[in-house]
């Protein structure tokens, strides 16, 4: 479902996918082109949760740190329904290209905002407070990222944060040279640690943590 695989046995990763729905036309044309071309998306099991989430928690203003071609932009934006504004960032033009294309045939284009350039760029320069911020981007950027969103997250308001376990291998002690690994195993203890948070790791497809700004 993206370029990285999850972190599930594979019969159990396979059925938790093919027991979901079938997603709209978009959607699936969307899932199609990032197999296809190897983009990363966080794929429609993780998608349903983090949807989920937005309902229970009645989130509006959402900012993505990372939105490559809209997917979870379309999950979000139809999840916080009507008066919500969901804001995109991507720093590759045809990724901002595609993306403006599918929430349009997703009949919610004019729910989300397209910011093109560095995500955390695009973050500072847009102000307020969200009610959910959403960090799916580099993953040398994760500690600057929270640092970051987590000012700017209302009281309450939700922190997610994709690609947590890594395919596994933060559960090993990283190689030598393995930045990423050791980024994203610090990053995991440090959001444990935050009293600002309550955090909670999801084992969906390659790891998603869900926290609650206290």
């Amino acid at each position: 479902m993206a370029s990285k695989e999850g972190i599930l046995i594979p019969a159990i990763d396979r059925y938790v996918n093919e027991i979901l729905p079938a997603r709209d036309p978009v959607l699936a044309e969307m899932e199609r082109l990032a197999k296809r071309e190897n983009i990363p998306i966080i794929g429609p099991a993780c998608m349903r949760l983090l949807s989920l989430m937005v309902q229970v928690s009645g989130a509006k203003r959402i900012f993505e740190m990372g939105s490559a071609i809209g997917y979870s932009a379309v999950w979000l934006a139809r999840a916080a329904g009507r008066g919500a504004k969901i804001y995109y960032t991507d720093s590759d033009p045809k990724n901002l290209s595609r993306a403006r294309d599918y929430l349009r045939r997703a009949g919610i284009a004019g729910r989300v905002e397209m910011l093109l350039g560095d995500a955390l760029v695009s973050f500072r320069r847009t102000p307020g407070t969200f009610d959910m911020i959403f960090i799916d981007v580099e993953k040398h950027q994760y500690p600057a990222a929270l640092r970051l969103a987590l000012p700017r997250l209302r009281h309450g308001g939700l922190l997610a944060v994709d690609n947590i376990l890594w395919s596994g291998r933060v559960a090993h002690k990283a190689k030598a040279g393995d930045k990423n690994t050791r980024t994203i195993q610090q990053f995991n203890r440090s959001v444990y640690a935050n009293k600002e948070l309550f955090p909670v790791i999801v084992p969906l497809r390659d790891g998603v943590v869900i926290c609650r700004k206290r």
